[in-house]
């Protein structure tokens, strides 16, 4: 399990049922119940498939509630070029932001 040392951005596909059950692939859960890895948390992007509607990259949706962090961005399938670009220059706008909160 990767134990990251500084702040970072979850990228998570979603796997849900027709309900939405089991959007959050175990994995992810196993990795994000360490309080430590939880504590560096910043932000999500969520992967998904629109044909499913309301569970499009709910997995991103349940993560950004359950940790009271920001959906950065949402992608369809493996993404497209454009997709890679916008999250590349989005990460490099979202790092480079200084915090207005204590």
């Amino acid at each position: 399990m990767p134990c990251p040392d500084q702040p970072f951005v979850l990228v998570c596909p979603t796997f849900a049922d027709g309900e939405g059950r089991g959007a959050v692939p175990k994995q992810v859960i196993r990795f994000l119940n360490d309080p430590g890895r939880r504590a560096l948390l910043r932000g999500v992007i969520g992967a998904g498939n629109r044909n499913f509607g309301m569970t499009f990259a709910l997995a991103a949706r349940v993560i950004a509630e359950k940790c009271r962090i920001p959906i950065l961005y949402r992608f369809e399938l493996a993404g497209t070029p454009t997709d890679l670009q916008r999250v590349r220059d989005g990460l490099d706008e979202f790092w480079g932001m200084t915090c207005l909160t204590p």
